[in-house]
């Protein structure tokens, strides 16, 4: 409001009750001004109503919201029910113009400003969590593994030769489909095995770029956040081998971002051999509805590819959700959780470590993996596997991964031996994960049902309703 206005309000309420009030707005309004003049997110994370107060302002901006608006064209915003739009605080632009996420919008001043600060704050958290060169964002309406496919298909015009994507296998199938539907064909590295660890197949990469050529090679895929006892890949000596042969390295790095010891990784990485583009899902990191993913690069004309990749205008409702997340959170909360997540990775570990003791069982030793763990089930029988999982999911337990090893997947004619366990472990196990935002109660939860479930199995007391399957991705690797 201008002085004017406040000067009227005197007229009728207490001059002394405007001044106060005067005072309060004004101080919302230095921390709006403070976030688009730094670019960077609060310390402290601002209350919900200056956060909507400032996403009013921004739809304000955009010609839909506009007093006087006459749309004539065939995309004007028009949103046919009040709760939607208020779902979306009157954002209905999207962001982005045809050809390019990065353009700002004729119609849609506020809805770009918006994209802006946010892609601005995710590159503050890089900062923040480990990333010391410089580096640009871009966040994209899309889950991970599309992402990628985004990621590949810009590497396409920039290596018209290239028809293979190297992949050091992951047994997660989103990575692999998406190679598939940037139209590429795979050439599947496997891990190394190191006792229980499971890790990148160097060698192997080098042999698939020298009898394929380098210039056949789309890029390099590697995986930093991966479920134990798979550790992440040795991105140093990826992408020395890829600066070597001049190849593209593209990394998954879907829940790494909450990890200091995977960012700094990266950053050491860079340094010392090449990563063109890292990705990170929203949802996993900053906890938000799924539907949103992080590419983030060293090299800001390599963004700017990719930008230039998506076809067409994109959803906002990711990147709303996102910028509120920053704001609520600031940069404190943000550090109190990843500091949470790593207590309570070390207190997961240790409530398996009393379960397998128990049970005549062991933690896998992982430990260059600090976000999942896993626990042999080599005592349970090879027909009772599956119900473990099964009777966690129905006591309310999710995200436990039961891997029985002897399992075979096949996707899109490419098969996969042994899928849930990169097809070299051959111990059954059960992983679970101490992702941001899981609390003690989930750890206590977890170990006590677990406790109760090997108990009952190992009775022959499995309580499982028959017929039930619990969920491939979520409970029981198949």
């Amino acid at each position: 409001m201008n002085k004017d206005s406040w000067d009227f309000f005197e007229k009728l309420v207490p001059a002394n009750y405007v001044k106060q009030a005067a005072q309060a707005t004004s101080a919302k309004e230095n921390l709006i001004r403070q976030l688009i003049q730094h670019k960077t997110i609060p310390d402290i994370g601002w209350n919900d109503i200056t956060i909507e107060t400032f996403l009013y302002q921004l739809s304000s901006m955009d010609s839909n919201n506009f007093n006087s608006n006459y749309g004539v064209g065939e995309r004007e915003s028009r949103i046919a029910s009040g709760l939607v739009a208020r779902r979306h605080y009157y954002f209905g632009h999207g962001i982005g113009r045809s050809g390019d996420l990065n353009e700002a919008q004729p119609k849609a001043a506020g809805s770009s400003l918006m994209y802006s600060l946010t892609n601005c704050m995710f590159k503050d958290l890089m900062k923040l969590m480990g990333i010391r060169s410089s580096i640009e964002c871009l966040v994209v309406p899309v889950a991970t593994g599309m992402a990628l496919v985004l990621c590949m298909l810009s590497f396409r015009s920039l290596r018209p030769k290239a028809k293979y994507v190297i992949w050091l296998r992951i047994d997660q199938k989103s990575c692999f489909k998406s190679i598939l539907t940037a139209g590429f064909e795979p050439i599947i590295i496997n891990p190394v095995v190191y006792g229980d660890k499971l890790s990148s197949g160097i060698q192997d990469v080098v042999r698939a770029i020298e009898d394929h050529g380098s210039d056949a090679i789309a890029c390099v895929i590697s995986t930093t956040s991966c479920f134990a006892p798979r550790i992440p890949d040795d991105i140093d000596d990826i992408g020395a081998v890829c600066k070597k042969y001049d190849i593209p390295h593209l990394v998954n790095n879907a829940y790494g971002l909450q990890s200091k010891r995977v960012m700094k990784k990266i950053q050491n990485a860079y340094i010392r051999g090449r990563i063109d583009a890292f990705v990170q899902s929203t949802d996993k990191n900053i906890m938000v509805p799924v539907g949103g993913t992080v590419i983030a690069s060293f090299d800001p004309n390599i963004l700017t590819k990719i930008s230039k990749t998506y076809p067409g205008r994109a959803s906002s409702t990711p990147i709303v959700d996102s910028f509120i997340t920053l704001l609520h959170l600031g940069k404190n909360g943000y550090r109190e959780l990843v500091d949470d997540r790593e207590a309570m990775f070390d207190y997961l570990k240790e409530g398996l470590s009393v379960v397998a003791n128990k049970f005549g069982e062991r933690l896998l030793n992982t430990s260059e993996n600090d976000i999942s763990v896993a626990m042999s089930l080599s005592t349970i029988p090879k027909n009772d596997l599956t119900k473990v999982g099964s009777m966690l999911f129905l006591r309310n337990i999710s995200g436990a991964r039961v891997i029985t090893t002897y399992e075979t997947k096949t996707i899109s004619g490419y098969e996969f031996p042994r899928w849930g366990s990169h097809n070299f472990f051959k111990t059954p196990y059960i992983t679970a994960a101490a992702g941001i935002g899981m609390t003690k109660k989930d750890v206590d939860a977890y170990v006590a049902k677990l406790t109760k479930v090997l108990s009952q199995v190992q009775k022959g007391e499995d309580n499982v309703v028959e017929g039930f399957h619990a969920d491939s991705e979520v409970e029981v690797n198949k």
